[in-house]
């Protein structure tokens, strides 16, 4: 191997992020492929060094050595092209990864209740700050990652606009507010002014110390007021998660339009721009992951086939 795999990392990140990919992961996981190489006295690596590299830690949960592994037959797909004695790692040597988990579909009841538990928390303000982001991530189907990296700035509650600016792939999407929505978000911003009447930090959303929410603690604290709430587990592949109010948005909003007689094809390019999926066919995922929806696209397909003779 006549490349230096360090020197050329720089300009594969540079290549790939350009193209929209954030690669926060991958860069972490390519570093860690290039020390355990340095570790094994190695200036060049085989497929089975990659191999190896990607089974560890043992023993690893499904999927992820699969996905270390695509890490690093990217990677190494790039240096080839640079060098051709760098091994081509095939594809189909370990599974990529795992199944996905199932939505946790939420009822009316389900996000009632977990509103209600809100009130168990221990300030009014942490009470109005989970309220606020359990409701925000319901009525416009946010990543968690997006919510909590909101400014108050990125509100333009006149407009009734919420910028996301920190979405997948470094894009930006601008998100029409319900006006009930612009209501509750300029209530909390009256709450968090009263408790912090200088900013600690710009974020829209803010922790108990005026700081920007961290995924780790929303998560803990989510899962307690689902807990509280009664919202048990319906299977191992299928619990209470804040990604799933994402999740349910989408599929209510795809139901209503099946229910009202909607031409889907023509309405989800809309539904996939404003989630901030890259693709329609990401948004088509809910059709396979939500009974309900496979049942009105069979009820659509029947009626369009006409009676049978």
């Amino acid at each position: 191997m006549t490349t230096d795999p360090r020197a050329a990392l720089a300009d594969y990140l540079k290549l790939r992020r350009g193209l929209g990919y954030g690669l926060r992961r991958d860069e972490k996981l390519i570093v860690q492929f290039l020390d355990y190489l340095d570790d094994l006295g190695r200036t060049a690596f085989t497929v089975d060094d990659a191999l190896a590299w990607a089974k560890l830690p043992e023993p690893a949960s499904p999927g992820w050595p699969g996905m270390r592994l695509s890490v690093v037959r990217s990677f190494a797909a790039y240096l080839h092209a640079l060098d051709p004695t760098v091994p081509v790692v095939p594809p189909g040597l370990l599974p990529s990864r795992g199944r996905r988990a199932v939505p946790y579909l939420y009822s009316d009841a389900d996000l009632a209740a977990l509103l209600q538990q809100t009130e168990s928390l221990k300030t009014p303000l942490r009470t109005a700050t989970m309220r606020t982001l359990i409701g925000l991530l319901a009525v416009t189907g946010m990543r968690l990652g997006e919510a909590l990296a909101a400014d108050d700035s990125d509100l333009d509650a006149d407009a009734g606009v919420l910028v996301v600016r920190h979405a997948k792939f470094g894009k930006q999407r601008l998100l029409p507010l319900h006006d009930s929505t612009v209501a509750a978000l300029t209530a909390y911003r009256a709450i968090r002014h009263a408790w912090f009447p200088t900013p600690v930090s710009p974020a829209l959303l803010v922790s108990q110390a005026g700081t920007r929410l961290l995924v780790f603690n929303v998560g803990v604290t989510f899962a307690r007021l689902a807990r509280r709430a009664g919202l048990a587990p319906r299977s191992p592949s299928c619990r209470p998660r804040p990604h799933d109010l994402r999740h349910t948005f989408a599929v209510r909003t795809l139901l209503g339009w099946y229910r009202d007689g909607a031409d889907i094809d023509t309405r989800l390019p809309l539904l996939s721009t404003y989630l901030g999926h890259v693709s329609p066919k990401n948004t088509y995922w809910y059709l396979d992951a939500a009974p309900e929806l496979m049942a009105e696209a069979a009820q659509r397909l029947r009626s369009a086939s006409g009676p049978r003779p």
